[in-house]
């Protein structure tokens, strides 16, 4: 009897709960000094002042390693992130970059030439270095994100990728038949185009002394009357 009597007074309890609620109100969007509403910016402009995002290796096997140099500091980290975007958007799982070892060369020279010689001068180059590696990508997808990357090339970028692929026992069979089936596209191709060679010294005196290349120069020659 008595839980009875709490469930009736719950229910009761709710709805009049429920009949002097007040209606909801939309919350208050976003103003600019001038009140008016803020537009929002797309989701793919937004994420660009946010982290590149990530996909997750499944095996995390190594599929290529990336090495990206530069003398500046601004352009490298500019085509790191440009990189680590392009690899998420092809279904790669990419990590880094991580920051390699500065490469330190320098050239001690003649500051000039005759009397001043003897004195000279020091010239430093630094390159610095990052490195973004792809893990369970695909030979095909890799070799595609690469592409894009030669395509879209930062200035003052440099690009040095190991790149390392799978293959099933026996793989040296198929080599072989892939060269066979190259050969055999030899003939076909090479009527592709104006590859095909004209042959030897022969052949070319014989195509320019030809009639019909005369009749097109306008070098017809007249007909000849024989005597009978």
């Amino acid at each position: 009897m008595a839980q009875q009597v709490v469930t009736c007074i719950a229910r009761r309890a709710q709805s009049t709960s429920s009949v002097g609620a007040e209606p909801k109100v939309p919350a208050p969007q976003n103003t600019d000094d001038k009140g008016k509403p803020e537009v929002r910016y797309p989701r793919s402009l937004q994420a660009l002042h946010l982290r590149p995002l990530r996909r997750e290796a499944e095996y995390g096997i190594p599929s290529c390693d990336l090495q990206i140099r530069s003398f500046s500091l601004q352009p490298l980290e500019f085509f790191s992130d440009f990189a680590l975007r392009a690899a998420y958007y092809l279904g790669l799982a990419a990590s880094g970059p991580v920051p390699l070892p500065r490469i330190i060369e320098r050239w001690t020279v003649p500051r000039s030439h005759f009397i001043f010689k003897k004195s000279q001068e020091n010239f430093e180059r630094v390159t610095l270095r990052r490195l973004i590696q792809i893990k369970d990508g695909n030979p095909e997808t890799v070799q595609l994100w690469l592409a894009y990357l030669r395509k879209h090339q930062f200035y003052g970028i440099g690009m040095k990728a190991n790149v390392w692929e799978f293959s099933k026992l026996g793989v040296g069979k198929t080599m072989d038949l892939s060269g066979e089936a190259a050969k055999e596209l030899e003939a076909p191709w090479a009527h592709l185009g104006q590859t095909k060679t004209l042959g030897t010294a022969e052949n070319v005196q014989q195509l320019l002394s030809s009639r019909r290349l005369k009749e097109f120069g306008d070098l017809r020659e007249l007909p000849t009357s024989t005597s009978s």
